[in-house]
């Protein structure tokens, strides 16, 4: 493994089209690898095998889209002893999933829905990272979402109640500065009020990833489509995050209209370069984070 700390912190999402790739790479030509946990859960599909032989030489996230966190309905533990299995197997470097819900009376929709912010919603919220963690024996860092409506009833904004959970939890966070982005837009909030909200050193993870603009009768909206490039005001999100609080490990998503790899790897190097440019070599402060 290359011992670049830019390069180390840096990764990329491992999606199907990359999949033959990266298996055949050696060394990897990234730092680390993030999965959609859920793509992986058959322990004899041949994209486990080929994502077991990855995992013996690169560094793997488990990003999961299916706990739900934010439903009414009680924990699947189905799906959680699937999580438990793959992370025994591959024994990731990081465990995440999003503050939102996707199922209802046991059915589940193929989207990341908000949730309410209130009192009601962080107990709930709280005692499923609960168990979620006790069942996983380590943290589950907590995505925050992009979203396009609000609720009028809620007793939070979005970024105290990611607060409180983290707080009353002890979760990680995993810090989408896309996300961000997006929803100020939306809602009409100010990122950097977001951002001094959290507590930094319970970020543990960021992610990248570019927008879509579409253009409603009602006006514009901002959709998080993970289907472009990194937008520039996203960098210059990260670069005050970095300059401010360090690295930690950050991840290039794009999950539709997936470019040739190269493309993404560039990515990458656009986030390395940042890294090397407000801490050359990792100072001291960038490697206590790490």
């Amino acid at each position: 493994m290359i011992q670049d700390h830019a390069f180390q912190q840096v990764g990329v999402g491992l999606r199907a089209p990359h999949l033959s790739q990266f298996a055949a790479m050696d060394p990897p030509e990234v730092g680390w690898l993030e999965i959609h946990s859920e793509n992986y859960f058959h322990p004899d599909s041949p994209s486990r095998h080929s994502l077991n032989r990855i995992a013996e030489r690169t560094p793997i996230s488990c990003h999961g889209i299916g706990l739900s966190l934010g439903s009414a309905d009680p924990l699947d533990v189905r799906h959680l002893a699937q999580l438990k299995r793959l992370i025994d197997d591959i024994a990731p470097i990081a465990v995440s999933d999003h503050l939102s819900w996707s199922s209802i009376n046991g059915q589940y929709f193929n989207d990341l829905l908000p949730i309410p912010y209130t009192e009601q919603a962080l107990h709930l919220v709280c005692d499923k990272i609960h168990q979620v963690q006790e069942t996983l024996g380590r943290q589950l860092l907590l995505e925050n979402p992009s979203s396009y409506l609000s609720f009028s009833h809620a007793a939070y904004p979005e970024w105290e109640f990611l607060a409180l959970v983290q707080q009353r939890t002890g979760c990680g966070l995993l810090l989408d500065l896309n996300n961000i982005y997006v929803s100020s837009f939306n809602h009409g909030f100010d990122c950097a009020t977001y951002l001094a909200a959290l507590n930094p050193d319970a970020v543990k993870e960021i992610h990248l990833a570019g927008f879509t603009v579409k253009s409603l009768d009602e006006g514009e909206i901002w959709i998080d489509t993970h289907s472009r490039p990194v937008s520039e005001p996203v960098w210059q999100l990260y670069r005050d995050w970095v300059q401010a609080h360090g690295s930690v490990p950050t991840l290039i998503e794009w999950d539709l209209d997936i470019p040739p790899l190269e493309v993404l790897l560039g990515e990458a190097d656009k986030a390395r370069q940042i890294l090397r440019e407000i801490h050359p070599g990792g100072d001291e402060h960038e490697q206590r984070r790490a």
